[in-house]
């Protein structure tokens, strides 16, 4: 099988490269206000996405409430927990962070776009995976926020959930209810559009990528991490993910699913969203100079789950065909 690399993940280690080299063009002190354009591209991204949300097929996504059940809970349950079961391993700072990052990233939501795309070619439940990637992402809005919540409120830090979740409310839930409340007058100009609409995404979220690495960058926050605390990084997130996979593959069975729900439930149980990820970064850690780490994991997750599950995939398709 030829391997081929995503154009979005190498755009992510060339704008990570760019902030290695020029962090203060994009740091506080940087000549672009690139914290608001952010800010301005966060909403605009969320009434695109409340814009292509069919109310209708939500409604009618709801029938299957076993699979949703499973998927939900193994992304907002089973991967936090198994991220808990190391806390007692923290013994310096240092370890907190990273510990804290991939807490992070164990509570955000499914990803909406690559979740059905790979569900398609393994010719899984695409329905279903487009109901539980879109529900996803409207629980992540409440649910990622209480999980950090429980560890940066205990370590002192200034998280006032109130305050997040109003930020929230205004840059992401808003917009979103807005798109939803348009849906029926521009939502079919928005699905031709969709190519566009994705393209415009990935720029906001390499944006806030940039913003983030050069100001840990300039603030040399990655000077306490190594080539062996990289290599843990990086076992720890395939560990994590082929638990999470195989584990909500063995309880599709147990629950007596389908071959197509089975795949609709390793798939979406398993994804976890860069662009959620990139835009709730930005508002649940805005003053903290450790937010390069804080991504880190996550983007080290998200290449990573794009080979694992498209190779998946693309084995699946070929083994239908076959028989």
């Amino acid at each position: 099988m030829k391997i081929k690399i995503d154009p979005f993940v190498l755009s992510i280690l060339i704008v990570v490269l760019l902030a290695y080299l020029f962090p203060k063009f994009g740091g506080e002190s940087g000549p672009l206000p690139l914290g608001a354009i952010g800010s301005i591209g966060i909403s605009l991204i969320f009434f695109f996405y409340g814009l292509k949300l069919s109310p209708e097929k939500m409604k009618a996504g709801l029938k299957n409430w076993k699979l949703h059940l499973l998927v939900q809970t193994c992304t907002f349950l089973v991967f936090p927990l198994i991220v808990l079961c190391f806390y007692p391993l923290i013994s310096t700072e240092d370890d907190r962070k990273i510990w804290l990052a991939f807490l992070f990233l164990a509570s955000l939501p499914s990803t909406v776009s690559s979740s059905v795309v790979m569900v398609s070619i393994a010719r899984g439940n695409i329905p279903s995976a487009i109901f539980n990637a879109s529900i996803s992402g409207l629980l992540g809005i409440i649910i990622t926020p209480l999980w950090l919540g429980l560890f940066l409120n205990a370590a002192a830090t200034n998280y006032d959930l109130g305050d997040i979740y109003a930020k929230l409310l205004l840059e992401v839930l808003a917009p979103v209810i807005l798109g939803l409340l348009l849906h029926r007058y521009w939502g079919k100009m928005a699905q031709e559009y969709n190519r566009y609409l994705t393209l415009f995404d990935k720029t906001i979220i390499l944006l806030i990528i940039y913003k983030s690495f050069c100001t840990s960058f300039e603030e040399k926050v990655f000077n306490s991490i190594n080539g062996g605390d990289l290599l843990v990084i990086s076992t720890a997130i395939l560990a994590l993910f082929y638990l999470v996979y195989f584990l909500t593959g063995f309880l599709s069975q147990l629950l007596g699913f389908s071959t197509e729900d089975k795949i609709t439930a390793q798939f979406c149980g398993t994804k976890k969203s860069l662009v959620h990820g990139t835009v709730f970064a930005k508002i649940l850690f805005q003053a903290s100079a450790s937010m390069g780490i804080i991504l880190l994991p996550l983007m080290l997750f998200h290449s990573f789950q794009i080979f694992a599950i498209s190779f998946i995939a693309t084995r699946l398709a070929r083994r239908k065909e076959d028989s």
